[in-house]
């Protein structure tokens, strides 16, 4: 269910405190609202976003604005199944 249209977009009011003085760029870039939007203040500026146990950088573009901070940070590994695993590493054994 998507969000309705006549509520506003979710921003970080510390953030856009940041952006407005031209802080972000002294002080911390780090970011633990996955949830707030991307403001356009931000554009062309490197951003750290916590997943969960890391910082990840991110390079906030034009196409990124609007968007929510957690949509370009994955906070989850990748699965390997370990019988594949196990016959990638012999086939490359073989080779």
């Amino acid at each position: 269910m998507s969000r309705s249209n006549w509520k506003t977009k979710v921003f970080n009011v510390n953030l856009i405190l940041k952006c407005a003085k031209k802080e972000l760029s002294f002080v911390e870039k780090n970011i633990f609202s996955r949830t707030s939007s991307i403001p356009a203040s931000l554009i062309n500026t490197v951003v750290s976003i916590h997943n969960g146990s890391l910082f990840k950088n991110l390079l906030i573009t034009r196409e990124k604005v609007g968007f929510k901070f957690g949509d370009f940070v994955h906070t989850r590994k990748k699965h390997i199944f370990k019988k594949k695993f196990i016959e990638k590493k012999k086939i490359k054994s073989k080779n």
